[in-house]
């Protein structure tokens, strides 16, 4: 099967079904959503090919909210993807923060990995679970089950008009234009909080796999950052994760978009941190029942905690 739209890194992607068809379709439709907001990106793809080198992305990041009603969090997005294929992978908790995830992956290896997060707002101030239970209050209705009977068996007639219901979920926000007084306080005791109710289920983040760069410029993270720098890339001061580990990750600042909100009721654009473009490097680790080295694949919650405050806004 040959893609006729290679309008992203997915497109290379090579697939075996018109569900995987679908998800490369969709991913490369969030791409360059993404890439036309984070200008860092585009600067990215210079350097690599400049290099002669591949950009194969790792994995993709979104954020939820966590609540009863409705029932909101990391099920508003993995149903869509675990009716595609995806399985859960790993679970995380971030006690301080207030949050969990779980990471999907796709049988075929060579999809990206997903991390969907979700804010337990029941752990929040009074406060801020009264503003934020009146947003979840007007969150549109998920995905229907017939759409989730779509996505499970995908044709080639069926692909476009589900490739499109799918980036409407992820893309539309789902709750009401939130009060630009709303954000700002909710920004005082969680940055995610107010990240997340600007910017809805939006793409977080795309991730570089360092490893599938394939030239010896940019073979590693501190190679491929210093390559960033000099391209004027501005980039997270640390690295997560020391030399030789089993994963190493970075990123390049957020960049800042103008946002939709309210102000005592009339509509206006408020200035909000949005994304940043990540770097992962992965090392090797043994089986523990063969043996048999291959490379990690999962994340580590200490290093995800840090990269969360990249979208911190003061």
């Amino acid at each position: 099967m040959t893609d006729s739209l290679p309008t992203g890194p997915h497109a290379a992607i090579p697939v075996h079904s018109e569900q995987e068809r679908c998800l490369a379709r969709l991913f490369d439709r969030l791409w360059v959503r993404y890439r036309e907001r984070v200008e860092y990106v585009r600067r990215y793809e210079q350097v690599v090919a400049a290099a002669g080198g591949t950009f194969v992305n790792d994995h993709i990041a979104f954020r939820t909210f966590a609540g009863q009603q409705p029932t909101t969090g990391i099920v508003s997005l993995s149903r869509l993807f675990e009716a595609l294929g995806y399985v859960a992978a790993g679970c995380y908790q971030f006690p301080d923060k207030h949050l969990s995830a779980i990471h999907f992956q796709h049988p075929n290896g060579q999809f990206p990995k997903l991390f969907i997060s979700e804010l337990q707002v029941w752990r929040l101030s009074e406060r801020s679970q009264h503003i934020l239970g009146g947003y979840l209050r007007s969150h549109r209705a998920p995905v229907s089950d017939s759409t989730l009977a779509r996505l499970s068996r995908v044709t080639e007639s069926t692909l476009p008009d589900l490739v499109e219901t799918c980036a409407e979920a992820i893309e539309r926000r789902p709750w009401d234009r939130p009060e630009k007084s709303d954000v700002q306080e909710l920004n005082r005791e969680s940055q995610y909080a107010a990240w997340t109710l600007v910017h809805g289920y939006n793409v977080n983040h795309f991730t570089s796999l360092v490893n599938s760069h394939g030239v010896d410029a940019l073979n590693d993270i501190e190679k491929t950052i210093a390559a960033l720098k000099t391209a004027g890339i501005p980039m997270k001061a640390e690295i997560e994760g020391a030399r030789g580990s089993k994963l190493r990750q970075t990123a390049t600042e957020a960049v800042t978009i103008d946002v939709e909100v309210s102000d005592h009721g009339l509509r206006t654009m408020m200035p909000w941190s949005y994304a940043y473009f990540e770097l992962a490097e992965r090392g090797e680790v043994a089986d523990a029942e063969t043996g048999r080295h291959g490379r990690f694949e999962g994340f580590l919650g200490p290093q995800a905690t840090q990269l969360f405050e990249m979208t911190k806004v003061a």
